[in-house]
């Protein structure tokens, strides 16, 4: 899942070697916390979260297969 993410977002950046994704496994839950350089964060999010939003589209899709709810946080 860490390698779809970082996929989504490289083409996204400025800064393709800022990106960090890191996972958080609980009982019923995955979090990924995606970290990209300052400059980009408004690039990640996009206007009025439109970008932000498919990305975790795309992810929840992806996580459809464990039992566990995926989230992904932009840092």
């Amino acid at each position: 899942m860490k390698a779809l993410i970082e996929n989504i977002v490289v083409p996204l950046v400025d800064y393709p070697e800022a990106i960090h994704v890191t996972e958080k496994e609980e009982e019923n839950k995955i979090v990924y916390h995606l970290e990209v350089h300052a400059d980009d964060v408004g690039k990640v999010i996009g206007k009025n979260g439109r970008i932000a939003k498919a990305v975790r589209t795309v992810v929840y899709a992806a996580g459809m297969k464990s039992n566990k709810r995926i989230y992904l946080d932009i840092m």
